[in-house]
């Protein structure tokens, strides 16, 4: 009994931990937008793209007004440990005004959170927010040639494992996404900002009862573990990386995002990899001003996005319905 409150009591203090990191960027940041917008913003809240069973899992479309279209698209990804967050409080959502005013549409979008819900459901739900964009590209004005997605920390690990797994049957949840199933879920471009990459060095200490709760095992043996890594599935026919990772992080260790840089770099995979000086999780300053800083990191997200959405890159299109 007392080894079981004991595990507990860790497992209180790891979630307590993440939930004071990133409540820090939003009480204590004054300037939440790291980037202001320079044009106007319209946003679609509360789109239903997905039904399962009780739940209706939605998104907000960020788009600019006067812009005609297509435009190259985003998709962001909360955090907060797959087990809490949602569309409208994610770190990320102080980038979507530069993005937008960029010229991107965005996407901000919930999906199913554990305990409750068991991965791949979170996983599922990221590709269905893909797949329902493409199908419903000339409604948004979408091109739906040019869609990438970004993530912080659980959302980042999803944008991950979104990017290296593109159409991946196992992973798709045919059932309960409409009738977008026929179109691709491939993106184009991906940024996974200190998010795990490596479920089986991440299952360890107080974490190991947060990957049971959202996994549904511990065991590092386990083969859902590995299925769930994004560093098990790198290949050459993966969209571009940036990797962004803070060198004080506790949280999500710095070796996870080497781990992915180092296999995406073998594989031939364009990459580049970002370290934030005196940066813990969440982008939060640890020790000193953050190097660069948080603007200019958004700055190197959208020139990121710029470099393979905006330009005749696209290696791999998605295929055609």
């Amino acid at each position: 009994m007392f080894s079981k409150r004991v595990v507990a009591l860790s497992f209180f203090l790891f979630l307590l931990g993440v939930v004071i990191f990133c409540l820090q960027i939003l009480v204590f940041n004054p300037r939440f937008t790291y980037v202001e917008a320079c044009v106007p913003i319209a946003v679609e809240r509360d789109i239903t793209y997905k039904t399962i069973g009780d739940i209706s899992l939605k998104m907000d479309i960020y788009y600019p007004i006067a812009s005609p279209g297509p435009m190259p698209t985003l998709v962001y990804v909360h955090g907060g440990g797959w087990y809490s967050g949602d569309k409208t409080t994610g770190i990320g959502q102080g980038d979507i005004p530069g993005f937008v005013s960029r010229g991107y549409v965005v996407a901000s979008i919930n999906y199913r959170l554990a305990p409750r819900y068991k991965f791949p459901a979170q996983i599922e739900d990221v590709k269905c927010a893909v797949r329902f964009l493409r199908a419903n590209a000339s409604t948004y004005r979408i091109d739906p040639m040019r869609i990438g997605a970004w993530g912080d920390s659980a959302g980042g690990h999803l944008a991950a494992l979104l990017a290296v797994n593109a159409n991946d049957a196992a992973f798709q949840d045919t059932a309960e996404c409409f009738d977008h199933n026929n179109f691709s879920d491939r993106i184009q471009a991906a940024c996974n900002m200190y998010g795990p990459t490596d479920l089986v060095a991440f299952s360890e200490k107080a974490k190991t009862q947060l990957v049971e709760h959202v996994f549904g095992t511990d065991d590092p043996a386990d083969p859902v573990i590995r299925r769930a890594s994004p560093i098990s599935h790198v290949s050459e026919d993966d969209p571009p990386f940036l990797i962004i990772h803070g060198e004080k992080d506790d949280v999500v260790l710095l070796s996870q995002s080497v781990k992915l840089y180092r296999r995406l770099l073998t594989a031939s995979v364009p990459v580049e990899l970002m370290i934030v000086r005196n940066c813990g999780h969440c982008l939060v300053s640890v020790g000193g001003a953050l190097y660069p800083t948080r603007a200019e990191i958004t700055d190197i997200m959208a020139s990121f996005f710029d470099k393979y959405l905006k330009q005749d890159y696209c290696r791999y299109p998605p295929p055609k319905q």
